[in-house]
Formats: structure tokens, C-alpha cells, sequence
């Protein structure tokens, strides 16, 4: 019988002896001379069942090796384990009624600490909403207020879309003037997208900082989450500066071909070849958006720069590709109609209240819309801000953390933070934030 770990069998035979045999003799050893006289046995004859025979001097329990979680690596009785259904009225709840189901995941948090599915993302970006409440819609609030204000100041006194529009639509003028009111609109677009892309960062910034501590159930105040955020600022305003760069260098790849063919006179063949192009490369650019997806949270909680976020990311989002696409998607799409289903009322009491009316509004030649719908409106989008910054930032956050779950088992970590003594034993991995 060969020994294993902890237990030995009793009476092991020296280095170089021969085992006992069954009956409990040992076996006589062949020498010259003749048989040797026979030893007196040292082993009772009146053995217990093989079945029932336990080592002598039986260790005590403070000795007893721990039983075995039910369920989990153990025997049913029998011997078999088909059918068997687990720990009985006694055990441990919400464990599942077939051998071998999984117990319950400690949940300290918004979400439980083990790989996340799609509806236990949307929920925790919701929880995380509803239950830091104060510090959320302050933060959501606070920066689409002054983005908001600064987007109506800049269309109130510095951008006149009215002189543009009606260039534009006039059939009749030159080649210079359309040229200059096509520039001056894509300066104005420009200015908006450029404010608002500096609101969307602040607000990412201090979300990622609130939903990562969501997570372990430990609150933290807006001023918390500007001291944890504002280090990483700028790197986060360069990586979201970045990524639609790269996005639109693939584009104009794509489209180099064809747009080379049109220059040496071939319009139409160049024109459907740079076409194709630009639609082959808008899955190419699509391809690098969500493989990069989630390097705004690697960067803020990694404190990483902007490359090694990007390559975090990819790293974390390779292999499922689809899976992070597809939660996005969602989320956008949930968080896009409930923003609209707050932001069209609003904006069709504005067209109602400014000087022209709705008829005014639908009118895409008017231009000037006036401070009354600009400030109404205005309130309309600020309400749907709110709304939509802490789903978007919350989704991207908990897929970030359950592809480290997946891939890190980040889950004992995050354990640990919370104060969970002796969840997942001792082993130890990445921290959130390391």
C-alpha cells in the first residue's frame, strides 16, 4: 500500500523488508542454510473488516482533515454521482440541485464577484446609478450644465448658422462662397463636438472612479473622485482624441485608392472603388474601436498612458470581440432612446415657444433658431445627460472588470478590498487600480 500525504500505513516495513501479506506475516525471506524459525506475528489475527479498518491511534479532531464543501470534489453516497442533489435542508442556500452546482457568489457590491452576464452588467451600471444617487447625478449634472452652457454661448454669440444655411442653400452661388460657409459650419460643428467631447471626458473620468468602488460597496464623494480622476486627465483627453483619429486615418486609407483613380480623370470607376474602399475600411475602423474599447477605464484605474491602455485593452477584449460589441451596442442603443425619449419633448416645446413656431423648426432653412429654443433645449439635453453619461461610463467600467474576472480573477481581489475574510483563500493577482 503506497503512503500518500498525511497517513501512513501501520507497521511499514523498514527500508529493504518485505511487506506483510494479507493475514498479517511477513513473508519469509529466502537465505542459504535453510528455512529460518518462524518470528512470533506482531499483528492481531482478529482483524476488523477491510471495508471498516482504520489507522491505529486515530488523530484527533483537532487533526481531522476539514470535510469536503458538499458538492464539490467529494463522493456521493453510493459511489455514484449521477442524480445526486447536493447538501441537504441543511447546507448552504442557493445552491443549485444537481452534482457539482456552484454556490452563490459573494456580492459586496452592485454586481456579484464572478464572470458578469449581459443583464448583470446593465443592472449594476443601473444599480450603481440609483444607489450612489447624490454623487452620480451630481457629477452627471454638474458637467452637462456647464457643457450645456458653454454649447448655447457658443451658438448664441459666436456661430451664425443663418448666413451659412442660406449660402448653402442658394443654387446660385460661387464655388468661393459655398466653399467659405461649408468651412465656417464645420468650424462651428467643430467647437460644439470639441466642448462636448471635454464634458463627455470629465464626466467618464469621475464615473470610472464612483463604479469601480461601486463594485466593492464602498461609497465615495465627487470630491473623492476628482482627486482619484484628475491625474489621469490629460491622457484620457489624448486617448479620446486618439481613437477617432485612427478611426478616420483608416477611413481615408480605405478611400485612397479610389479618390487616386478620380484624379487621373476614371470619376466613375473611381468613385465606386473609393466607395468600397471607405465600406471595407468602416469595418476595419469598427474592428479597432471595440478592441480599444476598453482603454479609457484600463487607463484610469491602471493609471497606465495611452499606449499601454490601448494594448491593455486589446489584450482584455481579445477573444471576445463580439461579446463586448454586442454589450455596447446595447447599452448605447437603451441609453440613446431613453436621452430621446426625455430630449424630443423638450425640443418641441422650444420650436413651439420661439418666434416661428414648430412650422419654424421643421423649416431646415430658417437658421437662427433663437436664445428661447437654444435654452430650452438646452435644458432638454442636460436632463438627458444625465442619464446617459453614468449607463455608458458604467457598462464600459463592469465589462473592464469582467473580462479581468475572466481572464486575471480579479474577483479575489476585489473580494479582498471589499473585506471579505478568506474569500477564494490566499492566492493573489492584478488589483483593480494596481
Amino acid at each position: 500500500m503506497n503512503d500518500t500525504p498525511g497517513w501512513a500505513s501501520p507497521g511499514s516495513a523498514p527500508s529493504g523488508a518485505k511487506e506483510p501479506d494479507s493475514s498479517g506475516a511477513p513473508e519469509p525471506a529466502d537465505q542459504d542454510g535453510g528455512t529460518p524459525p518462524e518470528q512470533p506475528s506482531k499483528w492481531s489475527k482478529e482483524q476488523p473488516p477491510p471495508g471498516q479498518w482504520s489507522a491505529p491511534g486515530a488523530q484527533t479532531p483537532a487533526q481531522a482533515p476539514p470535510p469536503a464543501a458538499p458538492g464539490w470534489g467529494g463522493r456521493p453516497p453510493g459511489g455514484g454521482h449521477g442524480g445526486w442533489n447536493g447538501p441537504g435542508p441543511g447546507g448552504p442556500a442557493g445552491w443549485g440541485s444537481q452534482w457539482g452546482a456552484r454556490p452563490a457568489a459573494a456580492k459586496p457590491g452592485v454586481i456579484p464577484l464572478r464572470p458578469l452576464g449581459v443583464g448583470e452588467i446593465l443592472d449594476g451600471a443601473v444599480s450603481t446609478m440609483r444607489g450612489h444617487w447624490r454623487t452620480v447625478l451630481g457629477i452627471s449634472l454638474a458637467v452637462a450644465v456647464v457643457t450645456q452652457v458653454a454649447v448655447i454661448l457658443l451658438q448664441g454669440f459666436v456661430l451664425d448658422d443663418s448666413a451659412s444655411t442660406e449660402v448653402l442653400n442658394d443654387p446660385s452661388a460661387s464655388l468661393d462662397e459655398l466653399t467659405r460657409a461649408m468651412g465656417d459650419t464645420l468650424l462651428g460643428s467643430g467647437l460644439v463636438l470639441l466642448v462636448t467631447l471635454l464634458g463627455t471626458i470629465v464626466a467618464t473620468a469621475l464615473l470610472t472612479s464612483v463604479t469601480s468602488r461601486a463594485v466593492i460597496g464602498k461609497p465615495v464623494t465627487t470630491g473623492e473622485a476628482w482627486r482619484d480622476a484628475r491625474p489621469q486627465l490629460a491622457g484620457l483627453f489624448g486617448l479620446t482624441l486618439l481613437l477617432p483619429l485612427i478611426a478616420v486615418a483608416v477611413l481615408g486609407a480605405g478611400a485612397a485608392p479610389g479618390l487616386l483613380v478620380v484624379a487621373v480623370g476614371q470619376n466613375e470607376a473611381g468613385a465606386a472603388l473609393a466607395v468600397l474602399g471607405a465600406f471595407a475600411a468602416g469595418f476595419v475602423a469598427l474592428w479597432l474601436m471595440i478592441r480599444f474599447s476598453l482603454a479609457s477605464p484600463a487607463l484610469m484605474l491602471e493609471k497606465q498612458g495611452i499606449m499601454k491602455s490601448m494594448r491593455r485593452s486589446a489584450k482584455l477584449v481579445r477573444g471576445s470581440w463580439w461579446r463586448v460589441f454586442g454589450i455596447q451596442l446595447l447599452a448605447t442603443i437603451i441609453a440613446n432612446i431613453v436621452a430621446s425619449i426625455i430630449v424630443i419633448p423638450f425640443a418641441v416645446l422650444a420650436a413651439a415657444l420661439s418666434g416661428d413656431g414648430f412650422a419654424g423648426f421643421l423649416d431646415s432653412s430658417g437658421g437662427d433658431l433663437g436664445w428661447i429654443f437654444l435654452i430650452v433645449s438646452g435644458i432638454g439635453s442636460v436632463i438627458g445627460s444625465m442619464i446617459t453619461f453614468p449607463i455608458t461610463a458604467g457598462v464600459t467600467v463592469l465589462l473592464y472588470i469582467d473580462r479581468r474576472i475572466r481572464r486575471e480573477a480579479l474577483d479575489l481581489d476585489l473580494a479582498r478590498a471589499a473585506g471579505l475574510q478568506g474569500y477564494g483563500g490566499e492566492t493573489s493577482g492584478a488589483t483593480l487600480g494596481s
